[in-house]
């Protein structure tokens, strides 16, 4: 462990630091599916491209779990002048979602009393991140999206775009996600949750006081959900059973893995890491509306779903179920990479080419 993580207490964005190029939007006070109320909440976001005049060229970029608003910064080559996403002709915008670590209301965020909302923040499930990014339309005044598109947990938000607000989206691409949270899925969580929690510095959540967080447990849970972006394949011929080399006696598949730790301690919070990851396993579609196949039956928009076919965390069963009962669904795109769930990641000229398509649906159903 490095000096710097030694006394770490978040990778959170916090007031005072430089914003960069983040923008504040506060969306009021937002009642979540609980009946909870996040007082004064705000999403922190940013944006590429100019908004035309009827604001009819709007896209928007939901990213995945440990993503942020910084499109550029998760997702190279998507989003600039030419690139699938083409600022120069669309209005580009990513939210960080409520809950985040990265300027949006979260556990880490300082509340009305001054301090930390902690293990006083409330539960949040995709529906109440979905509502937060209508706040942030309608204060553009964007009525309608030519697309709503994102990863693994950003597809589950375009999937609730367009059941829960068909007429705002003029297309919606999914990659790499599902309709419901799958036992397995949910097996795999509770144990990453159960690291953080098990970390002597975690204090039931309030430990942004304290000289250092739960860093050691977020590490854990990050090298467990590392496992299952990736593929076992991938990790035998690259690393195999080779030793590190170094005076540390790991393997080289364990420095990879502390790697990947030590990365996300730097820019992460473990609070939110708990929060967006019970909203993945509360996700189902179907909850209170008949059930998966009943609410999915529902969207008429132009959906692409984009499967990976190496990916272990959403298997591509879980994509072929939504174009199964989707009745607007394009057919199954599948994705071809050694590299598992980060092939979203990855293979950017193939991810590319099909949001250019998805692009193409959002617009001729837009006109």
């Amino acid at each position: 462990m490095s000096n710097s993580q030694k006394h770490l207490v978040t990778g959170a964005w916090l007031e005072g630091q430089d914003p960069g190029d983040r923008m504040f939007l506060e969306i009021g006070d937002l009642e979540l599916e609980s009946g909870q109320v996040i007082k004064n909440a705000r999403l922190a976001y940013q944006t590429w491209g100019t908004l035309n005049d009827d604001k009819s060229n709007a896209i928007l970029v939901n990213h995945a779990m440990t993503g942020w608003s910084d499109v550029p910064g998760w997702w190279p080559s998507m989003v600039g002048p030419g690139a699938p996403l083409d600022s120069d002709k669309y209005f580009v915008i990513c939210p960080n979602v409520i809950g985040g670590c990265q300027g949006s209301t979260g556990p880490s965020t300082i509340a009305s009393d001054g301090k930390p909302w902690g293990s006083r923040f409330p539960s949040v499930t995709i529906r109440d991140l979905v509502e937060a990014e209508v706040r942030l339309a309608d204060a553009f005044e964007i009525k309608r999206w030519v697309l709503s598109l994102g990863p693994s947990l950003g597809g589950m938000r375009s999937l609730e775009w367009a059941i829960q607000y068909p007429e705002r989206v003029g297309a919606i691409c999914t990659i790499g996600s599902s309709a419901v949270a799958t036992g397995d899925q949910i097996g795999g969580f509770s144990i990453q949750i159960r690291a953080i929690k098990s970390d002597s510095h975690y204090n039931n959540g309030d430990y942004y006081a304290q000289e250092k967080g739960p860093i050691e447990g977020m590490g854990i849970a990050r090298r467990i959900a590392h496992l299952t972006y990736r593929t076992e394949g991938e990790m035998d011929v690259r690393f195999g059973r080779e030793l590190q080399g170094d005076e540390t006696g790991r393997y080289a598949v364990e420095s990879y893995l502390d790697h990947q730790a030590a990365k996300l301690a730097h820019r992460f919070d473990a609070n939110t890491y708990i929060a967006l990851t019970e909203a993945m396993a509360s996700h189902d579609v179907g909850r209170d509306r008949g059930g998966v196949a009943a609410a999915l039956g529902t969207v008429k928009v132009p959906t692409l779903v984009v499967s990976i076919d190496t990916d272990r965390l959403f298997p591509p069963r879980l994509q072929e179920e939504i174009v199964e009962l989707v009745p607007s669904a394009q057919p199954l795109a599948t994705i071809s990479s050694p590299f598992g769930h980060d092939g979203f990641l990855i293979e950017v000229e193939e991810v590319g080419n099909l949001v250019r398509k998805a692009v193409e649906l959002g617009v001729s159903s837009t006109h």
